[in-house]
């Protein structure tokens, strides 16, 4: 996949609904596909969760998992990623958290993902973190980009989980 159009055509042909759930990336993944003609077809809801209260009362994320893990964790993500799912009527779900600028805990530019999956009752999830460089803004349009983009390839992947092989 080469633009986000591809992305978008992807879940159009698999008649695939996505939720997206943002802390550092503050909506832009869903206003990449917004910015799509067709969105509306795949495009089932975003939730921007910045602090830790909103990420527990909207997604259901722990209080304990961000106290051991920290709000930049792949475990952050993955249960953002699975609340997005629960809360909304997607399918899919791709969920960011991580530092667009230096701070004390966490290297900036670090951005965690989780992508997770619902078929019927069944809910897969894999997850990874990335750095990106530049300025606060670069690193936010870097991370959702990469969010999104990555879909075809997870979604794969997430598949091959759910038909349990490696």
């Amino acid at each position: 996949m080469q633009n986000i159009e591809d992305v978008l055509r992807l879940l159009q042909r698999r008649e695939l609904t996505l939720s997206t759930a943002e802390s550092c990336t503050c909506g832009l993944m869903a206003s990449l596909l917004g910015d799509l003609p067709g969105c509306g077809q795949v495009l089932d809801s975003g939730f921007v969760v910045y602090s830790p209260k909103a990420k527990n009362r909207l997604l259901g994320v722990s209080f304990e998992t961000i106290e051991q893990f920290g709000l930049t964790s792949e475990e952050v993500a993955t249960e953002m990623a699975v609340g997005a799912l629960n809360a909304s009527g997607a399918m899919i779900a791709v969920a960011n958290t991580g530092v667009a600028d230096d701070a004390q805990e966490d290297e900036g530019g670090t951005q965690c993902y989780a992508w997770a999956l619902m078929r019927g009752e069944r809910q897969v999830v894999v997850s990874e973190t990335v750095r990106f460089d530049g300025d606060r803004v670069e690193i936010r349009k870097q991370a959702a980009r990469h969010g999104l983009m990555q879909i075809p390839e997870r979604l794969a992947q997430l598949e091959r989980k759910l038909a349990g092989q490696p």
